[in-house]
């Protein structure tokens, strides 16, 4: 086994692999940009080495100063982690060249399954049944179109050398074909330095299964089962369970075959995961092999009772495999879900700042939290917006269900947008209570996931309207009657007008302190409001129902965190109301700090709600900006290439 290992990555991921690290004895470096001089995994390391500005290609892209770091610390070997350099074939030629060992697969297995058409004619000839599509090397728009017929709509153009949803899209005609391979190309350029593209019959609902694969050095390929993705957006995974529901003995094998002859036929040595592509009648073709562990591999560890990362460590120490096929077995149910630091309610915009509160919940026997970052830390535009993995564990999926639907509901975030709330939505739809699965479940359920189908109730606004109220009463000092700020009149407690905006709706209430609590007026009706708030906390007996959690007040927004997720507040000031100062009119602004990549409108031009008009960058990911109604653009206030921050004005616009 190594005495010490360099990480060559950030994030959960990292932390990941020093924990199992520090179990084994195992001494840590950890590599760093400038935008991560303080983030967790630099702190949890024994020793951790500057290599850059905070841009990933000036940083953990930079191979030799990863290696050069490993050489300062005489690291016997480099954990690559996943993203970035963890499937760079001429990384890890060159970790081999150094005498330092790669934590990975051999190169010739990352170049032969790194670019997916190659890696599809090779599983053709050892017998891996395959997509429907062109998988060669013409990138002619023209020709490529002419593919797209032939195979008949709707395709998929991907990314070849290509993964996570990046440098991919789903083409419902040919008369937007053209668009979609440029946008494709570009992203595809971006993020992975290639724009080569195939393309491919898009599968109606699909479902997307992975076998989860290992190899050793000593010639020993096992799979440790089968991980259902499907559920899915814009081809990033959103959810992951294992095992996958509905999955027969028989189709198990068939799979897991499949997936080690695909292996064996890389010489493939290390963790590795062979994707696949399921139709409803049981069919299967092989989709692509990522050659490294993956985001989703937790679950996995949980149904195994496994630590893949101890495994890859020993693989490529030299040991043979833990553990044979036949001594791995499956036990109960796990599903995690990815809390990013996005706005599910903008279109899943990503969103930046500092973590001002982060409670998450408590990990135990049931309940497994990944998490790269603490409370005081930045989530950057520069890198992956993810703040932790949530996994459950049951003995079944209904039990890991219910596990999942608390852990959802004890997050709790303050100075960043999340997606907690919308998972805590997806995970309660009949359709993935019911394992009713395949890649379009989101698209599907798009109803019940709308944010405007639940809305605050009155009982609602009421715990709002109270929270708000002892949330910015001072603190009192003493016992004194003259320091008690309830409010109080000669003739009787006065009414506090408490005005609060939720979904766009905007309501003044009307709070009065009792006795025994508080009493709310919202219009005519009157509600009775009893129990205790204060602290951070609160249990209040509204009607017949039992409130229980905490709030965080940040501003003049409320957070509101109970057992059904969590609500936020705008707390309105009638005098701030009143200046309009930061008022940009017709402007279109920047949803988050990004880079500008096009302008899609003439100046001038009368364009349509909706209209694209122009394409920005972020987070490795490209976002159209739309027109938001019928109107004309009068100008633009930034060019081709400009790096813009949140809220700046992109576009002048006048609406009709």
């Amino acid at each position: 086994m190594f005495d010490k290992i360099l990480i060559a990555n950030r994030g959960e991921i990292a932390c990941r692999v020093i924990a199992t690290c520090r179990r084994l004895g195992i001494a840590t470096v950890a590599v760093y940009s400038d935008a991560d001089r303080g983030a967790r995994h630099v702190r949890l390391a024994d020793e951790a080495i500057h290599i850059g500005p905070a841009p990933a290609a000036e940083s953990y892209l930079r191979g030799e100063a990863i290696l050069e770091a490993a050489r300062r610390t005489g690291a016997q070997a480099i954990h690559p982690g996943y993203g970035f350099l963890s499937e760079n074939a001429g990384f890890a030629r060159a970790c081999m060249d150094a005498g330092i060992v790669f934590i990975g697969p051999p190169a010739s297995a990352i170049e032969a399954m790194g670019d997916k058409s190659a890696a599809k004619a090779l599983m053709q000839q050892a017998g891996v049944p395959l997509t429907p599509g062109y998988h060669g090397q013409r990138q002619e728009p023209a020709f490529l179109r002419a593919q797209a017929d032939a195979i008949g709509y709707p395709v998929l153009i991907k990314a070849s050398a290509g993964g996570g949803g990046k440098g991919m899209r789903r083409v419902e005609a040919g008369a937007d074909f053209e668009a979609a391979l440029a946008s494709c190309q570009r992203e595809a350029q971006s993020a992975f330095g290639n724009a080569h593209v195939l393309v491919e019959k898009y599968i109606e609902r699909p479902r997307h299964i992975e076998i989860q694969v290992f190899g050793d050095s000593h010639g020993e390929v096992v799979h440790l089962f089968e991980r259902d993705c499907s559920v899915q957006r814009r081809h990033q995974k959103v959810l992951e369970e294992a095992p996958a529901p509905g999955m027969t003995p028989e189709r198990r094998a068939a799979m897991g075959k499949a997936a080690t002859d695909a292996a064996r036929a890389v010489g493939y040595v290390g963790a590795g995961t062979v994707e696949f592509i399921a139709a409803p009648s049981g069919e299967f073709w092989f989709m692509e092999m990522n050659t490294r562990l993956q985001v989703e591999h937790p679950v996995t560890e949980l149904i195994t009772g496994t630590d893949l990362v101890e495994w890859q460590l020993r693989v490529a120490a030299g040991q043979r495999l833990p553990r044979t096929q036949a001594q791995l077995a499956i036990h109960g149910h796990a599903i995690e879900a990815r809390l990013y630091a996005e706005d599910a309610d903008r279109g899943f915009l990503p969103s930046t700042g500092v973590l001002r509160h982060l409670r998450l919940p408590q990990a135990g026997t049931h309940v497994r939290v990944d998490a790269g970052v603490e409370q005081g830390d930045a989530i950057s535009p520069w890198y992956d917006p993810m703040i932790a993995k949530l996994v459950v564990w049951d003995a079944d999926r209904d039990g890991a269900l219910r596990r999942m639907r608390q852990a959802l509901a004890q997050c709790e975030v303050v100075g960043v947008v999340t997606n907690a709330g919308f998972l805590h939505r997806l995970v309660a739809t009949t359709a993935f209570r019911q394992a009713d699965l395949d890649t379009a479940l989101i698209e599907r359920e798009r109803d019940a996931l709308d944010i405007r189908h639940h809305a605050a109730t009155e009982a609602d606004w009421a715990l709002a309207a109270v929270l708000a109220v002892e949330e910015s009463s001072p603190a009192q000092a003493d016992a004194s009657p003259w320091a008690i700020a309830d409010g109080w009149r000669l003739a009787g407690p006065a009414a506090r007008p408490v005005t609060l905006e939720h979904l766009q709706q905007q309501r003044t209430l009307q709070v009065q302190r009792q006795a025994d609590g508080w009493q709310v007026r919202i219009g005519d009706e009157r509600m009775p409001v009893t129990g205790s708030a204060g602290g951070g906390g609160y249990a209040l007996q509204i009607a017949d129902a039992l409130f229980r959690g905490s709030v965080v007040r940040d501003g003049d927004t409320l957070h509101v965190f109970g057992d059904t997720g969590q609500r936020r507040f705008t707390l309105h000031d009638p005098v701030a109301d009143a200046d309009g100062s930061g008022d940009h009119g017709g402007s279109l602004l920047a949803p988050m700090p990004g880079r500008v990549i096009a302008l899609l409108a003439e100046p001038g031009s009368k364009v349509a709600r909706g209209t694209p008009l122009l394409v920005m960058e972020a987070m490795k990911m490209e976002h159209t900006l739309q027109a938001p109604a019928d109107g004309v653009v009068t100008g633009y206030r930034v060019r081709g290439g400009d790096q813009v921050g949140d809220g700046a004005v992109l576009v002048d616009f006048e609406a009709d």
